[in-house]
């Protein structure tokens, strides 16, 4: 028998690669004294954040700005990644119960010969780049070639992703998500990654710019998560942005993609005010694709404010019986000089409105503690991983 229902409904959003400090482990992944919020704060001289900061922002981490409120109205603390990764579908999946032991495979050298020329062989046509690179480098590399040729540019980074970039005007979208199934199918273990993803971008040589139909094609979690435990429950699970992208469309009722983190927002608020979802799932994305992995801390900054607006309105939205979870599934450090992903605890603020004050959940807890919470207000069996943070 499933526990009871404690909640209405869920609203968990996770601000993609925003993290709260290096985890204990990063300097084994390269990432000693990574601190997405608290760098990117002393970059820009400070933040101006007052939604978050009454919610108990300040109160986790010394990020300039942003003052440890007294009486915080949100639980509040640090998530410790356990699983082996740090990108947005382990994080993802962390989220969601399910801890992943070995890492997704990564490719620093370019995928193997023999991956390449069957993905060829099964698209028509001959490829350019299969190298680890940053997506707006290698399109000012290889883009006019690509224009040329019509070959599609193959790359990777220190996730275990197979990015495939075309031009929109030289190659249908269509045809580019076609081609990223094609490669989805072939890259099974040993190559088992976990993204495969569709990057279209349009533009000129030296105006190259990426569009907002990315497409992600995942890899299935390995075993179940809470969303597959909601669904099976009868649950409405409405995921927003990329997140059925990352869970391969399942344990997800109904899915809205999104163009951009306003967009997202609109879409969240929407869905809150009418009703129709027991859990709303978000992902904002441009922290990590628009301004971390390009090291802007300046629009970093500034997307961090637009947020904090943005609760404005989605705060009141809150019925008694609704719980907000707000969190993160990686860190994405824009003062690095790297543009990659960082080993971070994930920042955690719960507002739900049955306490009467927040409290200080530490920073002892996993991501997992997300999953077991949406279990257990919604009322079903978690996945044995995490422990309910209220």
């Amino acid at each position: 028998m499933n526990p009871p229902r404690t909640h209405a409904h869920v609203v968990l959003v996770v601000l993609d690669g925003v993290g709260a400090g290096e985890a204990p482990d990063a300097a084994a992944w390269g990432d000693a004294g990574s601190h997405t919020l608290a760098n990117t704060a002393r970059a820009v001289g400070g933040l101006h954040l007052p939604n978050l900061a009454r919610l108990g922002l300040g109160r986790i981490a010394d990020i300039a700005g942003v003052a440890p409120v007294a009486g915080a109205a949100a639980h509040h603390g640090r998530l410790c990644p356990r699983g082996a990764g740090k990108d947005s579908t382990t994080g993802h999946w962390e989220l969601m119960g399910c801890v992943l032991e070995q890492p997704l495979p990564t490719y620093p050298r370019g995928f193997p010969r023999e991956l390449i020329s069957s993905f060829e062989q099964a698209i028509g046509r001959a490829t350019l780049g299969n190298v680890a690179a940053s997506g707006t480098e290698i399109l000012e590399r290889l883009g006019a070639r690509h224009l040329q040729t019509g070959e599609p540019i193959v790359y990777t980074s220190s996730d275990s992703v197979f990015q495939v970039a075309a031009h929109e005007e030289r190659v249908p979208v269509a045809e580019l998500y076609r081609w990223c199934g094609v490669a989805r199918a072939l890259l099974v273990p040993p190559h088992g990654v976990g993204r495969v993803i569709a990057r279209p971008f349009a533009g000129s040589p030296g105006r190259f710019a990426r569009t907002a139909r990315r497409r992600d094609f995942s890899l299935a979690p390995p075993r179940p998560t809470v969303l597959d435990g909601l669904v099976a429950a009868g649950r409405r699970v409405l995921a927003i942005g990329k997140i059925d992208d990352l869970f391969a469309g399942r344990g997800i009722t109904r899915a809205i993609h999104t163009e951009d983190n306003r967009d997202g927002m609109r879409r969240t608020l929407e869905s809150l005010r009418a009703a129709d979802a027991d859990l709303v799932f978000v992902n904002l994305v441009d922290f990590d694709t628009m301004w971390g992995h390009r090291n802007d801390a300046r629009a970093f900054a500034l997307g961090l404010e637009e947020f904090d607006a943005f609760l404005a309105d989605l705060l009141p939205a809150l019925g008694g019986d609704d719980l907000l979870i707000i969190t993160a599934d990686h860190g994405n450090d824009p003062t690095t000089p790297g543009t990659d992903h960082s080993r971070e605890y994930a920042p955690v603020l719960v507002v739900d409105r049955h306490a009467t004050a927040g409290r200080d959940l530490g920073s002892g807890g996993s991501f997992a503690d997300v999953g077991a919470t949406v279990a257990r207000a919604l009322g079903v069996e978690g996945t044995g991983a995490g422990t309910p943070l209220v």
